[in-house]
């Protein structure tokens, strides 16, 4: 993984994709600090797919919790009321 500063890169910028393609990351710096990252195509679709897992929603999750609660008691429903006045 090559580490190079953004006015580095702006110079360069096709040498670095070159490299991204080829399987390396390149970490481009702000004022010294990580700020950004280019990757081949592959590891884009690897993260993307990672972050796109199907979660449960957490309502779904606090009803496979194993307790002895009512599944169906208005601990999971929604409060119909309406919200308090405010003054803005």
């Amino acid at each position: 993984m090559s580490e190079v500063s953004l006015k580095n890169v702006k110079a360069g910028f096709s040498g670095f994709v070159d490299q991204a393609a080829a399987g390396e990351f390149v970490t481009i710096t702000r004022h010294g600090k990580p700020a950004a990252v280019i990757v081949s195509v592959e590891a884009a679709e690897v993260a993307r797919k990672a972050l796109r897992k199907d979660r449960p929603s957490f309502v779904r999750y606090l009803r496979s919790f194993p307790a002895d609660i009512d599944i169906d008691d208005d601990v999971f429903a929604r409060n119909p009321a309406p919200s308090r006045e405010a003054d803005l």
